[in-house]
């Protein structure tokens, strides 16, 4: 399996790893394809996100994409985090191998649990 120089810089140097203890957005997703899990934190300010970390227990290609996915989605509006697909980050990763696209599909399942999140505690400071 031959990764891009993108996704291998990702695994050795993974950007904004670990909890945000006082994020207001949180997800907790897992494929059912292998099992990987991802979890993804946002602080959300106003309508963007100010700062994103994230943890993963599984392979190098879903390290990869928790990386990039925090490096993508931090400075954007919530309506922009609605916009992001699979196959966006797999192109910033350079291209994921076929039998690794479940990661990037991962990694959008993960920042929509997380704006769910979002979503559901600021209805609840509204009631």
């Amino acid at each position: 399996m031959k990764y891009s120089v993108v996704v291998l810089e990702h695994v050795k140097n993974p950007r904004n790893v670990g909890e945000l203890p006082d994020g207001n957005a949180k997800s907790r997703v897992r494929s059912s394809s292998d099992g990987d899990l991802l979890q993804l934190h946002l602080l959300i300010e106003g309508d963007i996100v100010r700062e994103c970390r994230f943890k993963v227990y599984g392979c190098g290609a879903a390290i990869a994409t928790g990386s990039l996915l925090t490096e993508l989605v931090l400075g954007k509006t919530i309506a922009e985090l609605r916009k992001i697909t699979n196959q966006e980050i797999s192109g910033l990763a350079g291209g994921l191998p076929p039998e690794k696209i479940h990661c990037s599909v991962l990694a959008e399942e993960a920042i929509a649990a997380a704006i769910a999140d979002w979503e559901a505690r600021n209805l609840q400071s509204k009631l």
